[in-house]
């Protein structure tokens, strides 16, 4: 069996559960309240749609400067020009924190899936390095990390949000193993997302594993069977992992 040294992990839905809902109005109430209190003034319909457009604007004035197919943007510019357009200077420390408040509140449960810790940490008392490249933004997640207990356990972190383009950008996974030199050969791509992780992965001739779990993309064929991984659990079994890669402690 193929042993590997690096080993790079999608985050949300691989490593990390978890359930966010934008559509409750109760989320646009509370930071629409937070925007009042440093004076600019929407109501949460406004504020909603105000938000909504910034984000397609930003996008958009990405993709034209970077030529990405898939860009991702710095969430945190969207919040400051949301005080910006109400004629309000603020600081980026506050919005960061306002942003990350945002987050909070659209966030019904974080958590690990059984064995992550447990993996992560047998990969490296095996003498393996621990990589993340994830599409996420890193106001939020670096801190959702931190609270998980997990952010000191990588060796390299790469968020699409620094990058300006995300998976499945080729110059996106191209991104961790040149910043980290690492070798495709001896490196795998552990994900949920087919259409992301593995295609991705595919691009740059990295072996990669899928699987499956509960908040993956639909699939059409639940054995698997149309999905181009190296390896694949299809039950979700997080654990299984561990024997599948060959990772001993």
């Amino acid at each position: 069996m193929k042993k590997y040294r690096n080993y790079i992990f999608d985050l949300y839905g691989t490593l990390v559960d978890i359930n966010t809902n934008e559509g409750k109005p109760y989320l646009w109430k509370k930071v629409t309240e937070l925007y009042a209190y440093y004076g600019a003034v929407y109501t949460p319909s406004e504020f909603k749609k105000a938000y909504l457009r910034l984000c397609a604007a930003h996008t958009d004035a990405l993709r034209a400067k970077n030529g990405a197919t898939y860009p991702e943007i710095q969430l945190e510019y969207v919040f400051m020009d949301l005080f910006t357009e109400k004629g309000v200077t603020m600081s980026m420390d506050i919005v960061r924190v306002i942003g990350q408040a945002f987050r909070v509140i659209s966030t019904k449960f974080l958590c690990l899936y059984d064995g992550v810790t447990d993996l992560l940490d047998a990969i490296h008392a095996a003498g393996g390095k621990v990589y993340l490249l994830s599409n996420a933004q890193e106001m939020f997640t670096k801190h959702e990390m931190i609270s998980l207990g997990i952010y000191d356990k990588f060796d390299g972190i790469v968020f699409s949000s620094d990058e300006g383009l995300c998976k499945p950008e080729e110059k996106f996974f191209r991104t961790v193993v040149e910043r980290y030199g690492l070798n495709i050969d001896e490196s795998v791509m552990i994900g949920n997302d087919a259409g992301t992780d593995i295609k991705g992965a595919n691009l740059i001739g990295m072996d990669s594993l899928y699987i499956h779990s509960d908040i993956s993309p639909q699939i059409t064929d639940l054995t698997g069977a149309d999905i181009p991984a190296t390896y694949k659990v299809m039950d979700g079994d997080f654990t299984k992992i561990k024997q599948l890669l060959a990772v001993s402690d």
